[in-house]
């Protein structure tokens, strides 16, 4: 099992980033993926979570309305689209996979190693 994130850069306030997880080495498509991120200090925290036919999403408080997570089942790839950046959005971003629709990433079953975020001027 594999899961490899992508997209993570500097950035300014006010910019985007696309974040990309591709996976691989089991079933993508029944799977709920999450996004989870890490500020150093910090505790894991919530981003945003997809159901597998993607009906359905959720975000945290922190970031809905800037972010926008999304998926493809043929290309076995997670997205997070993130616009309206701010200092505080600077943080390790995290995918994981499960099969239950929790925000606590703990219940998930794979996870992939990170990209870094950083939002500065």
């Amino acid at each position: 099992v594999q899961l490899v994130e992508s997209g993570g850069d500097l950035v300014q306030p006010g910019g985007s980033l696309r974040l990309s997880c591709a996976t691989s080495g089991f079933t993508f498509g029944s799977y709920v993926m999450i996004w989870v991120r890490q500020a150093p200090g910090k505790e894991r925290e919530f981003v945003s979570r997809i159901s597998p036919n993607s009906l359905t999403t959720d975000y945290s408080d922190s970031v809905k309305g800037r972010f926008t997570i999304s998926r493809d089942n043929a290309k076995n790839t997670v997205y997070l689209q993130m616009n309206s950046l701010k200092p505080e959005d600077t943080a390790v971003y995290y995918c994981a996979a499960g099969t239950r629709f929790s925000r606590n990433p703990d219940t998930y079953d794979y996870r992939g190693q990170g990209t870094q975020v950083t939002v500065s001027s």
